[in-house]
Protein backbone atom coordinates (compact mmCIF):
# COMPACT_ATOMS: atom_id res chain seq x y z
CA UNK A 1 0.00 0.00 0.00
CA UNK A 2 1.38 3.77 -0.85
CA UNK A 3 1.37 6.11 1.90
CA UNK A 4 1.35 10.12 0.94
CA UNK A 5 4.36 12.29 0.63
CA UNK A 6 1.94 13.81 3.59
CA UNK A 7 2.49 11.12 5.83
CA UNK A 8 6.12 11.36 5.71
CA UNK A 9 6.28 14.98 6.79
CA UNK A 10 3.98 14.10 9.55
CA UNK A 11 6.14 11.41 10.83
CA UNK A 12 8.73 14.45 10.78
CA UNK A 13 6.35 16.64 12.34
CA UNK A 14 5.70 13.88 15.15
CA UNK A 15 8.38 14.91 17.05
CA UNK A 16 8.08 18.49 17.34
CA UNK A 17 4.20 18.15 18.06
CA UNK A 18 4.79 19.51 21.34
CA UNK A 19 6.26 22.83 20.02
CA UNK A 20 3.19 23.53 18.10
CA UNK A 21 1.00 22.91 20.95
CA UNK A 22 2.47 25.08 23.09
CA UNK A 23 2.97 27.95 20.11
CA UNK A 24 -0.87 27.75 19.71
CA UNK A 25 -1.84 27.86 22.95
CA UNK A 26 0.92 30.57 23.60
CA UNK A 27 -0.98 32.55 20.54
CA UNK A 28 -4.49 32.22 21.80
CA UNK A 29 -3.13 33.01 25.60
CA UNK A 30 -1.91 36.32 23.55
CA UNK A 31 -5.30 36.62 21.43
CA UNK A 32 -7.29 36.41 24.87
CA UNK A 33 -5.12 39.36 26.70
CA UNK A 34 -5.29 41.63 23.36
CA UNK A 35 -9.00 41.43 23.71
CA UNK A 36 -8.98 42.65 27.41
CA UNK A 37 -6.81 45.44 26.36
CA UNK A 38 -8.00 46.43 22.70
CA UNK A 39 -7.00 49.87 23.11
CA UNK A 40 -3.00 49.16 23.85
CA UNK A 41 -3.18 45.99 21.60
CA UNK A 42 -4.56 48.92 18.52
CA UNK A 43 -1.73 51.37 19.79
CA UNK A 44 0.86 48.27 19.37
CA UNK A 45 -0.12 47.19 15.91
CA UNK A 46 -0.35 50.72 14.51
CA UNK A 47 3.25 51.35 16.19
CA UNK A 48 4.73 47.68 14.22
CA UNK A 49 2.98 48.85 10.86
CA UNK A 50 4.38 52.40 11.78
CA UNK A 51 8.60 51.08 11.94
CA UNK A 52 7.48 48.31 9.13
CA UNK A 53 6.94 51.65 6.96
CA UNK A 54 10.43 53.33 8.03
CA UNK A 55 12.07 50.25 7.88
CA UNK A 56 10.99 49.55 4.06
CA UNK A 57 10.98 52.98 3.37
CA UNK A 58 14.91 52.68 4.25
CA UNK A 59 15.32 49.62 2.42
CA UNK A 60 14.05 50.89 -0.54
CA UNK A 61 15.98 54.17 -0.52
CA UNK A 62 19.04 52.11 -0.56
CA UNK A 63 18.04 50.37 -3.25
CA UNK A 64 17.46 53.25 -5.30
CA UNK A 65 20.87 54.15 -4.51
CA UNK A 66 22.21 50.14 -5.50
CA UNK A 67 20.55 50.77 -9.24
CA UNK A 68 21.59 54.67 -9.77
CA UNK A 69 21.45 53.32 -13.87
CA UNK A 70 18.24 52.73 -14.01
CA UNK A 71 15.45 54.97 -15.17
CA UNK A 72 12.89 54.04 -11.70
CA UNK A 73 15.59 55.16 -9.24
CA UNK A 74 13.63 58.65 -8.79
CA UNK A 75 10.17 56.32 -8.65
CA UNK A 76 12.40 54.30 -5.81
CA UNK A 77 13.72 56.92 -3.82
CA UNK A 78 10.35 59.26 -3.71
CA UNK A 79 8.71 56.18 -2.34
CA UNK A 80 11.43 55.10 -0.30
CA UNK A 81 11.49 59.06 1.26
CA UNK A 82 7.36 58.81 1.42
CA UNK A 83 7.86 55.63 3.17
CA UNK A 84 10.15 56.64 6.02
CA UNK A 85 7.98 60.15 6.75
CA UNK A 86 4.67 58.55 6.87
CA UNK A 87 6.17 55.98 8.95
CA UNK A 88 7.68 58.14 11.27
CA UNK A 89 4.24 60.22 11.47
CA UNK A 90 2.40 57.25 12.42
CA UNK A 91 4.91 56.10 14.92
CA UNK A 92 4.84 59.68 16.66
CA UNK A 93 0.93 59.98 16.33
CA UNK A 94 -0.08 56.31 16.75
CA UNK A 95 -3.65 57.34 17.90
CA UNK A 96 -3.84 58.91 14.24
CA UNK A 97 -2.62 56.42 12.53
CA UNK A 98 -4.72 54.25 14.14
CA UNK A 99 -7.88 56.21 13.08
CA UNK A 100 -6.25 56.20 9.11
CA UNK A 101 -5.29 52.71 9.52
CA UNK A 102 -9.03 52.20 10.42
CA UNK A 103 -10.56 54.53 7.59
CA UNK A 104 -8.39 52.84 5.05
CA UNK A 105 -9.78 49.02 6.27
CA UNK A 106 -13.05 50.56 6.58
CA UNK A 107 -12.67 51.49 2.64
CA UNK A 108 -11.57 48.03 1.70
CA UNK A 109 -14.31 46.00 3.10
CA UNK A 110 -16.88 48.19 1.95
CA UNK A 111 -15.42 47.97 -1.64
CA UNK A 112 -14.27 44.61 -1.60
CA UNK A 113 -17.65 43.21 -0.04
CA UNK A 114 -19.50 44.76 -2.87
CA UNK A 115 -17.51 43.59 -5.63
CA UNK A 116 -17.88 40.32 -4.14
CA UNK A 117 -21.56 40.45 -3.85
CA UNK A 118 -21.62 41.94 -7.55
CA UNK A 119 -19.55 39.52 -8.63
CA UNK A 120 -20.92 36.57 -7.57
CA UNK A 121 -24.34 37.70 -8.48
CA UNK A 122 -23.70 37.87 -11.82
CA UNK A 123 -20.87 34.64 -12.66
CA UNK A 124 -23.56 32.58 -10.58
CA UNK A 125 -20.61 29.89 -10.18
CA UNK A 126 -21.40 26.94 -8.09
CA UNK A 127 -22.84 27.72 -4.45
CA UNK A 128 -22.57 31.44 -5.06
CA UNK A 129 -24.65 32.24 -2.58
CA UNK A 130 -21.61 31.62 0.21
CA UNK A 131 -19.54 33.93 -2.04
CA UNK A 132 -22.40 36.92 -1.49
CA UNK A 133 -22.66 36.05 2.11
CA UNK A 134 -19.17 36.67 2.54
CA UNK A 135 -19.75 39.76 0.82
CA UNK A 136 -22.74 40.89 2.44
CA UNK A 137 -20.39 40.22 5.97
CA UNK A 138 -17.31 42.22 4.82
CA UNK A 139 -19.38 45.26 3.34
CA UNK A 140 -21.23 45.63 6.66
CA UNK A 141 -18.14 45.36 8.54
CA UNK A 142 -16.69 48.41 7.03
CA UNK A 143 -19.61 50.16 7.12
CA UNK A 144 -19.79 49.35 10.84
CA UNK A 145 -15.93 50.90 10.71
CA UNK A 146 -17.39 53.62 9.35
CA UNK A 147 -20.49 54.76 10.77
CA UNK A 148 -18.85 54.19 14.57
CA UNK A 149 -15.45 56.04 13.41
CA UNK A 150 -13.42 57.67 15.11
CA UNK A 151 -14.63 55.30 17.97
CA UNK A 152 -13.51 52.31 15.93
CA UNK A 153 -10.32 53.30 15.14
CA UNK A 154 -9.41 52.29 18.75
CA UNK A 155 -10.87 49.36 19.16
CA UNK A 156 -10.79 47.93 15.50
CA UNK A 157 -6.89 46.98 14.86
CA UNK A 158 -6.62 45.59 18.57
CA UNK A 159 -10.24 43.46 17.85
CA UNK A 160 -8.66 42.25 14.82
CA UNK A 161 -5.32 41.59 16.31
CA UNK A 162 -6.68 39.23 18.89
CA UNK A 163 -8.99 37.79 16.75
CA UNK A 164 -6.09 36.80 14.19
CA UNK A 165 -3.89 35.73 17.31
CA UNK A 166 -7.16 33.15 18.37
CA UNK A 167 -7.59 31.49 15.00
CA UNK A 168 -3.37 30.91 14.17
CA UNK A 169 -3.25 29.53 17.55
CA UNK A 170 -5.94 27.14 17.44
CA UNK A 171 -5.08 26.24 13.84
CA UNK A 172 -1.83 25.36 15.65
CA UNK A 173 -3.33 23.57 18.54
CA UNK A 174 -5.48 21.20 15.98
CA UNK A 175 -2.36 20.63 14.10
CA UNK A 176 -0.34 19.64 16.59
CA UNK A 177 -3.59 17.14 17.68
CA UNK A 178 -4.23 15.89 14.17
CA UNK A 179 -0.20 15.33 13.48
CA UNK A 180 -0.28 13.10 16.96
CA UNK A 181 -3.57 11.58 16.20
CA UNK A 182 -2.83 10.70 12.58
CA UNK A 183 0.82 8.97 14.09
CA UNK A 184 -1.21 6.90 16.38
CA UNK A 185 -3.02 5.68 14.09
CA UNK A 186 -0.72 5.39 10.98
CA UNK A 187 2.61 5.41 12.84
CA UNK A 188 2.77 1.38 12.28
CA UNK A 189 2.00 1.74 8.43
CA UNK A 190 3.98 4.70 8.04
CA UNK A 191 7.00 2.15 9.66
CA UNK A 192 6.42 -0.32 7.18
CA UNK A 193 6.17 1.58 4.31
CA UNK A 194 9.68 3.21 4.82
Amino acid sequence: MATSPLSFEFEKFHHRWGWYLALGIALVILGVIAFFLVPAATLATVLVLGWLMVISGVIECVYAFRVRGWGGVFLHLVGGILGVLVGLLVVTHPIAGALAWTLLFASFFTVIGIFRIVAAAKLKFPLWGWAVFDGVVTTLLGLVLWLSWPWSGLWFLGFALGVSLILRGWSYVMLSIAARTLLAVKGPEIQRAA
